[in-house]
């Protein structure tokens, strides 16, 4: 049987070989770190996380990213299952730790029998003799693929800004300020409820902080940057701070369910880090993507309470994320329309996070598994996490304002449910049957490829 080739080994690269091997395809992945690196990796490990080691939420009753964690779980997903294995304590959230994590998902791959890895840059398109082809490359596609994409599709490049956060080493927090508290104690995987280091601000240190985020030296912009705009949901925090003095307040430093022990009172704001390796020794900063030059970063971080000799394992940084308009581009099992023996996965798709970027590659994995097989595979449900993501970037999104979006109920079909009263269910109820019906559904789905596959 001739192998599927798959350009790229990030989160859905690794997803989809593993997806595509599982069921006995050969799979070639080709990575072209370290030939060729990129201004984001640190690594030539696959599946490595850049941004953040934080997968959100796992609550999969009342959230929708939780939801996702508990289909791809169901689907078998190599990046869930390594994510549970190498879980470090994030109160409600999933997170891990990022380097065991990377280096379990690498030999993983690099062991099965039916995967090849490529260590080499694949500069332009592929081969005319590769028929059947995932490219998932993610947001830091290398020029010539991104160059020859964008002339096969007749597309101009669309791109967003996307910032890092930067780590701390947590042995240099002054813990005689800061204290270990998760958001209303919620322990969540691998938690105590005591899973954030909270640095407290009064009113006073938090207009300080404010004023010196807004005056610090920034990041220049490249001419042929300047029209590229932020993704919303790794906003950088000196231009959420540029919205409104109290927005950060609001935001990532609310104060809302924690106690500062120190003074039995909640405090006018928080920094929370987060805990980023098992070990425990490093702590990175929760929604604190900058882009504020090395020096001014650790001046004006330093001014948070508990950070004053902090010492950083890795600064905050900014880079240029590519994405092509899937509502346009390709078909519903994610083939390009323009060539159809070449399909999208992950971010380059413009889903938007690491956890949405495997689940698009298990599903890109498994199209192209069942088109080498002879064999034809229904979408999932619309109702599904999986499928409203799939929905969203392959036609229900508009084209023509396309951006790059995580997982959200509001890409769920309505429910019909009426309470007592006749009334449309609202609130925790109705997230919770939203839930209830795309669990369901996607048990269907499975269920049907099962009998596909045992026909075949």
């Amino acid at each position: 049987m001739k192998p599927i080739h798959i350009v790229g080994g990030g989160m859905a690269g690794s997803e989809a070989a593993w997806q595509i091997a599982r069921v006995g395809v050969p799979v070639i992945l080709h990575e072209m770190r370290p030939v060729r690196g990129t201004d984001a990796h640190k690594t030539d490990g696959l599946a490595e996380l850049v941004c953040s080691n934080s997968f959100r939420s796992d609550d999969k009753e009342q959230n929708a990213v939780g939801l996702l964690h508990e289909e791809m779980r169901r689907c078998d997903s190599l990046i869930i299952r390594m994510g549970d294995k190498h879980a470090v304590p994030a109160g409600g959230a999933l997170a891990v730790d990022r380097d065991a994590f990377s280096a379990d998902v690498t030999q993983t791959l690099e062991n099965h029998p039916l995967i090849t890895i490529d260590r080499g840059e694949v500069a332009g398109l592929p081969p005319v003799d590769w028929d059947s082809v995932i490219i998932a490359t993610g947001p830091l596609t290398s020029p010539p693929l991104a160059e020859a994409i964008r002339a096969l599709t007749g597309e101009g490049e669309l791109a967003f800004f996307d910032a890092i956060a930067p780590i701390i080493y947590k042995e240099t927090i002054n813990m005689e300020r800061a204290w270990f508290q998760s958001r209303y104690d919620k322990e969540g995987p691998a938690g105590t409820g005591k899973d954030y280091i909270n640095c407290p601000m009064e009113k006073d240190e938090y207009y300080a902080f404010i004023d010196a985020l807004l005056t610090a030296e920034k990041t220049e912009f490249k001419e042929w940057e300047k029209n590229t705009p932020y993704f919303e949901g790794c906003m950088p925090v000196e231009v959420m701070a540029e919205r409104g003095i109290e927005t950060l307040r609001f935001g990532p430093m609310k104060p809302v369910g924690l106690t500062d022990p120190h003074t039995g009172k909640r405090p006018w704001a928080v920094v929370q880090l987060r805990q980023d390796n098992a070990l425990g020794t490093l702590y990175n900063m929760v929604g604190f993507q900058t882009k504020m030059k090395y020096a001014e970063q650790t001046r004006v971080l330093k001014m948070i309470p508990g950070l004053e000799d902090a010492t950083f394992a890795r600064l905050g940084g900014l880079h240029r994320n590519t994405f092509i308009n899937s509502p346009k581009l390709l078909d519903g099992t994610l083939r390009l329309k323009a060539q159809p023996r070449l399909r999208f996965a992950g971010q380059i798709t413009g889903c938007e996070g690491y956890v949405e970027s495997a689940s698009v590659g298990i599903m890109a994995g498994r199209f192209a598994a069942a088109e080498r097989r002879g064999q034809s595979l229904d979408l999932p449900p619309l109702t599904t996490a999986m499928g409203a993501m799939l929905n969203h970037i392959t036609g229900g999104a508009d084209a023509e304002t396309f951006q790059p979006m995580n997982i959200n109920f509001g890409l769920f079909p309505p429910l019909a449910l009426q309470d007592a009263r006749g009334r449309p269910i609202r609130g925790t109820d109705k997230k919770r049957e939203t839930t209830a019906r795309a669990l369901r559904d996607l048990d269907g789905w499975l269920q049907e490829q099962d009998k596909t596959s045992q026909v075949a």
